[in-house]
């Protein structure tokens, strides 16, 4: 599979996170996932989804770093 694009991480991991509840207006680079009402398990899915999607195997440790929306398009985007 050929290196996914910024925008297409982006979009999966918004998409994502709108299935999780968050309002898509609320969501952006900068926007904090507690502000979102995105908690652990969100997170765990979250990198589940982005495994399944971009083979990026994120571990537990990486998930506690993630704290923006921002912060895990970025980390995808580097380990992709």
């Amino acid at each position: 599979m050929a290196d996914p694009t910024t925008e297409q991480i982006e979009k999966v991991i918004t998409d994502s996170l709108i299935s999780f509840g968050a309002n898509a207006e609320d969501i952006n680079r900068d926007a904090e996932l507690a502000a979102l009402d995105i908690d652990s398990l969100d997170l765990a899915e979250l990198s589940q989804i982005i495994e399944e999607h971009f083979g990026v195997e994120l571990t537990s440790a990486d998930v506690a770093e993630i704290t923006t929306v921002g912060d895990a398009i970025d980390l995808v985007a580097e380990r992709a």
